[in-house]
């Protein structure tokens, strides 16, 4: 996806230039009349086609922490200012939410694209659309990432697999979460798997992999509890030579290459001063000149989703994942000729040191947003062995991520204490990754544990955005989620 973000702004500069050179184009059709035969005709018209695809989820995850982090209980919003987040951080959830109408939309237009492309590429002979497999496999992997997404976060939601009028959509119901796993993001995942490559090279390195819809496959099938499946699919992920990388800290050094063994799927983000970075730099760091100057940060900080105390009580002495994940305003930094940098908190009094990339511009950062990496799949597939009462492979497997943190292997727990152990472990491995909400809620922790911060029963799904259930105006076929109205 990093080349399809500089395709983008260079098929922009194409336009821009056009425009600004020539009088022809104002004798050409308007772009919104221009019909799909003279749109999708080559090769490189889908290509084009399928990047635009990922555009959205640019947008997309760099909120996404707000919701798989935020509502959680190693993340919390210390900054009081950004009354949004401390608003989701208490479980004061509305309707009207920002974030719920953006990530609605984002996810929507991608599922829009998606079926353009598939609906258009469906006919097209593949002698003259030589990557028509890959084409597909791209935009059904993104097009079940899409509604994954959805599902976790909404519950039922309408399942749309083809391009419809307006005045259909608006007619358009809510389908029932298992509808939409089992006729369409399973369904789309089997096939993706089918057609995408297991690598790429060159500019294209960062699209959707075999190994990437494999992944999420076995995700969604540990999401539901097909744990049978969920072990079947991530022992194929973890045939594919991916491997963790030896030093943790390697997954957060900004000035090395994001593509790596370990390396599954990211949204990503690239500086440069075209505005195509991401905001994670900023977004995380306190407000702070000592720490802006030592990360080469540029612009504010702005002080949200620091870790929660309790978070740091939580690893093993030797656990060298602490030190890099997570810090405390008050003890300072070491400069890099030893000395102490001594600080004294403005408002948040901790902070996480993942997401610190030097910037060129604020708000223009190179750190991407790890979707999929292979320690998530390692713990996953441990978790599906363990509820497969294969415990002692479980361990075998979950010590493979603990030798690489420094902590020693366990052995000898019965499956009960593995799971327990399973669960600490993915709180510990990735932190604000976006995944603590979702294994909460999918594990069935999530009110026992929220409760306390204000978390009712019924918010294990989020309310539909008000803007909506405004455009259907029909409870009958698009009701709000319970406990919202």
């Amino acid at each position: 996806m990093h080349i399809a973000m500089k395709k983008m702004v260079s098929l922009l500069l194409v336009l821009l230039g056009t425009l600004s050179c020539s009088q022809d184009f104002i004798d050409r059709k308007p772009i919104s009349t221009v019909s799909t035969d003279v749109l999708y005709k080559t090769d490189k018209d889908f290509e084009d086609a399928v990047i635009g695809i990922y555009q959205p989820f640019h947008a997309q995850y760099l909120n996404f922490w707000q919701i798989g982090d935020l509502t959680a209980d190693d993340t919390e919003q210390q900054h009081s200012a950004a009354l949004d987040l401390v608003n989701i951080n208490n479980f004061i959830i509305s309707s009207s939410l920002g974030v719920l109408n953006s990530s609605w939309l984002n996810y929507y237009q991608a599922i829009f694209r998606a079926n353009t492309v598939l609906s258009n590429i469906d006919q097209a002979n593949a002698a003259t659309i030589p990557r028509k497999d890959r084409h597909i496999g791209e935009a059904k992997f993104l097009r079940a990432l899409a509604y994954f997404d959805l599902v976790r976060i909404f519950g039922d939601v309408p399942m749309i697999s083809a391009p419809i009028s307006a005045p259909e959509a608006a007619k358009k119901g809510r389908d029932k979460v298992s509808t939409v796993y089992d006729e369409l993001i399973i369904k789309d995942l089997l096939d993706a798997e089918s057609k995408l490559p297991e690598k790429y090279a060159g500019a294209d390195v960062g699209r959707a992999t075999k190994g990437a819809a494999k992944a999420l496959l076995g995700k969604v099938y540990l999401t539901r509890k097909d744990f049978a499946k969920a072990e079947a699919k991530l022992k194929e992920v973890t045939t594919m030579g991916y491997a963790l990388l030896p030093n943790y800290n390697d997954l957060w050094d900004y000035t090395k290459n994001e593509h790596h063994s370990e390396y599954i799927f990211d949204i990503e983000y690239i500086d440069g001063g075209l505005g195509l970075g991401s905001t994670f730099s900023n977004i995380f760091a306190p407000n702070l000149s000592p720490i802006i100057n030592f990360f080469g940060l540029k612009g504010a900080g702005g002080q949200n989703g620091s870790p929660t105390e309790a978070l740091f009580t939580l690893y093993e002495p030797s656990d060298k994942r602490k030190a890099i994940s997570i810090a405390h305003v008050k003890d300072g930094l070491i400069d890099r000729n030893g000395n102490l940098i001594p600080m004294t908190p403005i408002d948040a009094t901790s902070y996480t040191k993942k997401y610190m990339a030097a910037l060129v511009n604020p708000n223009d950062s190179k750190a991407n947003w790890k979707v999929i990496r292979y320690a998530d799949v390692l713990l996953m597939y441990a978790e599906a062995l363990n509820e497969n009462g294969k415990t002692t492979e479980a361990l075998t497997v979950l010590n493979q991520v603990r030798a690489r943190a420094g902590v020693p292997a366990l052995t000898g727990l019965s499956q009960s204490e593995a799971r327990d152990k399973i669960y600490l472990e993915r709180r510990l491995e990735m932190y604000l990754e976006g995944h603590r909400w979702f294994d909460l809620v999918r594990t069935g922790r999530a009110l026992a544990v929220m409760q306390s911060q204000g978390m009712k029963a019924h918010m294990t799904v989020f309310p539909i955005p008000l803007s909506q259930i405004q455009v259907i105006n029909n409870p009958a076929i698009f009701p709000q989620n319970p406990g919202y109205d």
